[in-house]
Parts: C-alpha cells; sequence; structure tokens
C-alpha cells in the first residue's frame, strides 16, 4: 500500500494538537491529526476542564456554608454523585467543539489510532502509512507515579480515574501538594470529604512563600491536613481501606489520590525510528520548538517547558510560522502565567521575588498592594491577598498574586510582560470603579509614589513652578 503523503501530520488531539490542527487546515494545509484515546486530550477529558467544575460546585458548597455580608451561613446538602454529573456535563458541553466530526468538518483528516514512528518520515496510524513533509508532536502528559513500596498491590487514583467517583469518599489521602493536589484537597474538603495532604517537600514549593502560606492557611483552617516534610514511605491496604505509612506514624483513608507531576506520554511513538532525542523532560527541541529531526517538531507538554494548556495554544502559534510559511520562530517563556484555583487563588507570571533576586541582585523594585486597600474587596468581603511586582529596568518582571479573582488579574501582567511594556502603561490605564482591577494599577502606581512623593526636588520643582505661574 502507497503512504498516504500530507503536508502536516500531527499526533495528539489535545489543546496544543487541536489548535494547531484548526489553524493549519483553514490556512490551506493538507493535515492528519492522530489520536490514539479521547479527543480533547487530558485538559478536556481529566484536567483543566473536570476539575474547575468540580471546584465550582464545592464554591458553591462553600458559600452556602459559610455567608457573609449579613447572610447567614447554612449546612449545604451534598449529593456527590449530582456534583460529578455536573463534571461530566460540563465535559460533554464543550466536547462538540474538539470532536472528530468539527475537524473533518474543517477538512482534517482525523485517524482514531496510536502511532508509532517508521523511519525519520513515516509513521503507521490505523493501518497506512503516513509520509509528511513535518510532523509535530502534541501527545501531552500523563500522571507520574513514583517508587513507592506496596503502591503497585493499592488501588489507587490519578486525574484520570477521580472523576469517575459517583460516590463520595470517606477520608481521601493526596500524595503531592503541588497545584493539582491542593486544588482537589480544597475541592473535596467543602464538599465534606476530610483529606490529608501528604508532601515531601513544602506544599505549592514552587510559589512565593508569602503567597503560597495564605493559601495553605486558608486550606488548614477548612479542615485540610497538609503534611509537610512528610515521605511516604510505603502504603498497603485494599478498596475502602488504605494505610499511608510515613515517618511521623500511620495515615488511614478511603482512597488515594496521586498527584505527584507528571511525565510526557511518548512511549508508544518509536522516537529512536524516527531520530528523535528525548530526556526526562521531554523531546529535546530548540527554540524554534523543532526536534533533533528537522522534519519533526513537539509542542505543549512533550516539549517539556511546562504543563499548561495555555502555554500548549501558544506552542501551536508558534510553529505554525515555519510549518507553513518557512519563517523564523521562537518560543519564549517569561511571559507564560500559571494560576492555582484554590481559595484564594494564587497566579504567577514570570519570576517570583526570590528567583528574580537571584538573578538581578539589587536591580530590581519589589512593589505591592493589598486587597485590604481595595473598594471593591472591602464591599464583597474578600480582603485577604495581595498584588507584588517585581520591577527590573522600569518594566515589570514577574508579578504574584494570591487572592480572589487572582488567575483574572494577572492577564494585564501577562500583556504587559508580553509586549515588553514599562510600568507607566499600568498606571496609565483608566480602571472602572469599583474594580479588584484597580489592585493593578495601585501596585504600579506603588512604583511611582516615592519617586513623586517622596523627592525633595520634585516638591522644590513644584514650588518654584507654583511661584511663577500666573
Amino acid at each position: 500500500m502507497a503512504p498516504t503523503k500530507t503536508d502536516l501530520c500531527i499526533i495528539g488531539a489535545g489543546s496544543a494538537g487541536l489548535s494547531l490542527a484548526a489553524g493549519a487546515v483553514q490556512m490551506g494545509a493538507r493535515v492528519v491529526l492522530i489520536e490514539g484515546h479521547k479527543m480533547g486530550g487530558d485538559c478536556l477529558n481529566y484536567g483543566c476542564v473536570p476539575s474547575k467544575a468540580l471546584i465550582a460546585a464545592a464554591a458553591q458548597a462553600q458559600m452556602m456554608r459559610t455567608g457573609g455580608c449579613g447572610i447567614a451561613g447554612t449546612a449545604p446538602r451534598i449529593d456527590h454523585a449530582a456534583v460529578m454529573a455536573h463534571v461530566h456535563a460540563t465535559i460533554a458541553a464543550i466536547a462538540p467543539h474538539d470532536s472528530v466530526e468539527r475537524f473533518e468538518g474543517l477538512g482534517v483528516r482525523v485517524i482514531r489510532d496510536w502511532a508509532r514512528f517508521l523511519s525519520p518520515r513515516e509513521l503507521e496510524a490505523g493501518g497506512e502509512v503516513i509520509r509528511a513533509r513535518r510532523f509535530v508532536v502534541a501527545t501531552g502528559s500523563r500522571p507520574s507515579i513514583p517508587p513507592i513500596l506496596g503502591l503497585d498491590e493499592v488501588p489507587y487514583l490519578t486525574n484520570e480515574t477521580l472523576f469517575d467517583l459517583r460516590e463520595r469518599p470517606e477520608r481521601l489521602l493526596i500524595l503531592g501538594g503541588g497545584p493539582v493536589g491542593i486544588e482537589m484537597a480544597q475541592a473535596h474538603a467543602r464538599l465534606g470529604v476530610p483529606v490529608t495532604v501528604i508532601e515531601g517537600r513544602k506544599a505549592l514549593g514552587r510559589e512565593d512563600p508569602e503567597a503560597a502560606a495564605l493559601v495553605l492557611d486558608r486550606l488548614r483552617s477548612e479542615g485540610v491536613e497538609v503534611l509537610e516534610d512528610t515521605e511516604l514511605r510505603r502504603v498497603s491496604g485494599g478498596p475502602g481501606a488504605i494505610s499511608a505509612q510515613t515517618e511521623g506514624g500511620t495515615i488511614k483513608g478511603s482512597h488515594l489520590l496521586i498527584a505527584a507531576g507528571r511525565r510526557p506520554a511518548l512511549d508508544r511513538l518509536n522516537l529512536s525510528a524516527a531520530e528523535v532525542e528525548t530526556d526526562a523532560r521531554g523531546i529535546r527541541v530548540g527554540v524554534g520548538l523543532r526536534s533533533s529531526n528537522r522534519r519533526i517538531y513537539a509542542i505543549g507538554d512533550a516539549a517539556g517547558q511546562g504543563q499548561f494548556t495555555h502555554l500548549a495554544g501558544y506552542h501551536a502559534g508558534v510553529v505554525i510560522r515555519p510549518i507553513l510559511f518557512g519563517l523564523p520562530a521562537r518560543a519564549r517563556t517569561g511571559h507564560i502565567p500559571r494560576v492555582t484555583y484554590c481559595d484564594p487563588e494564587l497566579a504567577q507570571i514570570g519570576p517570583t521575588e526570590a528567583e528574580a533576586r537571584a538573578a538581578h541582585g539589587d536591580a530590581i523594585d519589589v512593589v505591592r498592594a493589598d486587597y485590604a486597600g481595595n473598594d471593591r474587596a472591602v464591599a464583597s468581603g474578600r480582603t485577604e491577598g495581595f498584588v507584588k511586582v517585581v520591577v527590573h529596568r522600569g518594566r515589570p518582571l514577574g508579578v504574584t498574586l494570591v487572592g480572589a479573582e487572582a488567575g483574572e488579574l494577572v492577564s494585564p501582567w501577562a500583556l504587559a510582560i508580553a509586549s515588553g511594556q514599562r510600568m507607566t502603561a499600568m498606571t496609565g490605564m483608566v480602571a472602572p470603579y469599583p474594580t479588584l482591577g484597580e489592585l493593578n494599577k495601585r501596585a504600579a502606581g506603588a512604583y511611582f509614589s516615592p519617586k513623586l512623593f517622596e523627592n525633595p526636588w520634585v516638591k522644590r520643582g513644584v514650588r518654584a513652578i507654583q511661584r511663577l505661574l500666573p
């Protein structure tokens, strides 16, 4: 059988692959898209979409429980099966946008099978040999399972199986205090599940310590047990009765969720036949996301530069330039935000204060604005949190936000950093009153306040000008 020839073959129909396929085919390229599992990938089926639907349900329960603004709280009646039905209804509502039918309607050839490279220019999938001018690996990542004694004999959950639960766990143990572990810990606790998080180092250890402390204090106040610097040595037990042994003793639970990071999903691809080099992070790529094989690119989680849906979409926009137009392209990282969708939310773009000081020493300024000084936050009873901006040579370098709607508030900073704007761009913005968005302007204003209000030369100049004015 003669090989199927195409301009572009994309392996993986997650956010990265779908974005690239839609853009390329609508600009005239012949596109083959290969997916061995579910259209929409991890984000739609096991990650961003179901987790945020669960978090939304948990937030409703917590709002009823706590009340506020003169409204008395009341105990919510939680139907765990109904909550999970909401989660799956959310997936179903979004799924048509990522479906085979939609992409075939755009003109993409979709093959539902696992792909395997046969040579540097050909792969096999669905009983066909595909020969393409360019290949893009967009296979995403899978949960990383740590080598813990007894884990292979104990039932455990990952994000790929957690949302299949219909009955509420009696007690949930979570291994991992990163964003996924913390989000799921708070959500389940708010839905009435006792939760213990076991973290070998510091929970949210990648984040600004002051911001992470705010989040962890909130979780603990809501009843989540967060064990830091705690090594999980062994697990044992069976369905509904899990024992986790640490140096501090044994912790018992009904379910165990592994949230200990992710690894790129490259195992099935036979990349050695394609002469593609890899390492522990994923496929080795240059600044343009091209692999050691000039015909093969990697984007999203497979490229080893971060595991975010929005980063994957950005990568798709980068590689479409050289693939379709032969133009140079460069993937940047400093303008990519990340958000942990707990309550309060924690958002970060660029380096934290500690990272910036390590890189630039005293050549940075750090300014902040607290939620407690924002009128909308006060009116809403949501005064916990702050915006912290690291400034280098008059431009924002990194921003930490923790508090209500932090994931929304980070977007103007993402624009400012991506476009190289100076702090004056934020101070020149007129934010509607009263909004949380005024926090960003106030933080930017804090950078200029000492230069204007504490500079004696400014005061002398103003007095001199006032004497000269008619």
